[in-house]
């Protein structure tokens, strides 16, 4: 009996850690939101097509740039217990589904594995510039992307690219709450030699964390890749649009996610949301997206937590409008001819 018992144990255990490893947790975002790739693309549009995590491309038929431009994928074990190295045919295979070949700039918000390990290699195949900051830059140096395809970012300095006015403003990442996960991901933060892959994925450090705003003749818009904020640091900035990073957010206080959402919606006076850094950092970039592994959330209820937080914000604030895109299928993010904006919600939600 004992004998039996064990085993019925062993197999019970086994089942659960299956369950957890091996699937997923429901996306912490309402499918109503969900829009398809827009069937015609009027000439002059400023669109905008979406892989998962964080990468972003946009164009306005004359110049195109990416945000991060992260293709590769892996498994928990090789992610957490081996090491990593981009994978040139999963950036191919990237580049090829977005229907680029050319880009002005590659701009990771930050230095982790997940944002700029694939950057260096976008930048050279699409001869663009890659521009971040000196962590960033040796994640570049490691892979030998050429000097004169990196660029420091400066504070606050509006570049331009094309009709892009682009300006990158430091900012805080997204706090874990796991004190090990986050001594890990955010203590020691600089990069300060060439990254020479591969390597564990904890040594893409942080590096400086930025948020990304743009403005073009059509609209502006606001990228803020990770669930952090530094408080007071957008005031002034102006933007119809956010794409807001919702990773983890549900792991955090209901303070945290109000001040969250005041630093970097309400005071954009962005009237449309469209959130991005919610799917799995481990599962195929094809086919449907999915939420983290299982056991990534399951005690920290974060998917439930940020679905919750993010229908109440849209049940409450007049005119606010949530969006999640496909993956790789162009979307309008301002037609040509766009009107100024007048249905911003009000500042003071």
């Amino acid at each position: 009996m004992l004998v039996a018992g064990v085993a019925m144990l062993f197999v019970a255990l086994a089942g659960l850690a299956a369950f957890l490893f091996a699937t997923t947790s429901p996306p912490p975002v309402d499918p109503a939101w969900a829009v398809e790739g827009s069937r015609e693309i009027p000439s002059g549009s400023l669109t905008v097509r979406f892989t998962g995590t964080s990468t972003l491309l946009f164009s306005d038929g004359e110049t195109a740039w990416m945000v991060d431009g992260w293709f590769s994928r892996f498994g928990p074990r090789k992610l957490f217990r081996g090491k990593i190295a981009p994978d040139p045919e999963a950036i191919a295979r990237g580049l090829e589904r977005n229907a680029v070949d050319r880009l002005a700039v590659v701009i990771p918000v930050h230095s982790h594995f997940d944002h700029a390990m694939d950057s260096p290699e976008v930048a050279r195949r699409t001869g663009a510039i890659l521009l971040g900051s000196p962590s960033t830059a040796n994640i570049a140096r490691g892979v030998g992307l050429p000097e004169d395809q990196i660029r420091l970012a400066k504070d606050r300095e509006p570049v331009s690219f094309g009709r892009f006015e682009i300006t990158l403003i430091e900012t805080r990442h997204f706090e874990f709450p796991d004190p090990e996960v986050r001594e890990q991901a955010l203590a020691k933060p600089e990069i300060e030699a060439p990254l020479v892959p591969p390597v564990a994925a904890f040594d893409y450090r942080l590096g400086i964390p930025y948020a990304i705003y743009v403005r073009h003749p059509l609209g502006s818009f606001l990228v803020q890749g990770s669930a952090g904020y530094v408080e007071g640091g957008l005031e002034g900035i102006d933007a119809e649009v956010v794409f807001l990073g919702i990773g983890g957010l549900g792991t955090q206080t209901d303070d945290y996610r109000e001040i969250y959402w005041k630093e970097t919606v309400t005071t954009t006076g962005a009237s449309r949301v469209i959130p991005i850094h919610w799917d799995s950092l481990m599962r195929p970039i094809e086919g449907p997206f999915t939420g983290e592994m299982r056991a990534a959330t399951f005690l920290s209820g974060d998917g439930d937590r940020t679905l919750v937080f993010l229908k109440e914000k849209q049940a409450t604030i007049p005119g606010l409008r949530f969006t999640t895109l496909p993956r790789y299928d162009e979307v309008i993010l301002f037609p040509a001819g766009a009107p100024a904006r007048s249905d911003a919600p009000s500042r003071s939600e």
